[in-house]
């Protein structure tokens, strides 16, 4: 008898550990997303994966106003790895582009008081279909994208005349009808990225700097075509030995 006693003692013990450690746990998840006494103030909403873009809302009556917070979205690894900041992505809405494909994307929501992270459920989705699709475009000298420009050098352009992109092996060039407004070869200076902010049509838009002075934002006929356009330019800047992307991804793209 005495030895069941000081076995039922003993699973007593172990039980009443058990719970301690399951609630240690749980603490400490909440303590390394910084957000243990408001974890649920704000979520993020979207199909998480290339064609869709996402959008922070407040899920909580208590939550601050987003008009008075500091936005920063940043990208990471599934397995916890160091946080990237994606430049330029400070609003509610951001649209994966096919870099994130694979990543987590993370949002610091900052007042003066506070920083509320939050981040997708799962990696960013690849749009089904859209490899096999670039790799055809790849086998062309060249495609064509038809486009419309938002903006030039930052300035809105208020004609939605269409334009056409084409993107070679070699060079990207920009034209409306036989005008050229652009036509530069694949070098550090170039940029191309999706556009990092704006409402539904960010899934759709892309920035492009063709060189120090010269930049657009260039909306396209669908998100399939916007997300093609920046695949194949960096197949072909990357046979040109030159890494294309956004604004200081160019660290990140070796991680």
């Amino acid at each position: 008898m005495d030895m069941e006693h000081e076995l039922h003692a003993l699973r007593i013990q172990l039980a009443e550990k058990s719970k301690y450690s399951l609630q240690l746990q749980k603490e400490l998840a909440l303590s390394r997303k910084g957000d243990k006494s408001t974890p649920h103030l704000f979520e993020i909403d979207g199909t998480e994966a290339l064609g869709s873009y996402l959008r922070i809302y407040p899920c909580s009556d208590s939550a601050p106003d987003l008009s008075i917070c500091t936005i920063q979205w940043y990208r990471s690894t599934p397995e916890g790895g160091k946080k990237e900041l994606i430049s330029g992505a400070t609003k509610y809405v951001y649209a994966p582009e096919p870099f994130d494909v694979g990543r987590i994307l993370q949002a610091d929501i900052s007042t003066e008081e506070q920083t509320i992270t939050v981040s997708t459920s799962t990696p960013i989705d690849p749009a089904a279909g859209l490899g096999n699709y670039v790799e055809a475009l790849v086998r062309r000298h060249d495609t064509e994208f038809t486009v419309v420009v938002i903006q030039m050098n930052g300035v809105d352009q208020p004609s939605q005349s269409i334009h056409v992109l084409h993107i070679g092996k070699m060079r990207i060039k920009l034209r409306k009808g036989k005008t050229t407004m652009a036509k530069e070869y694949y070098s550090n200076t170039m940029q191309l990225c999706g556009i990092r902010g704006g409402g539904n049509a960010a899934a759709q838009a892309v920035y492009w700097q063709a060189n120090i002075g010269l930049s657009f934002i260039l909306a396209f006929e669908s998100e399939r075509e916007r997300n093609a356009a920046i695949m194949l330019a960096r197949r072909f800047a990357f046979d040109c030995n030159i890494m294309l992307a956004g604004p200081d991804d160019r660290s990140a793209i070796g991680a």
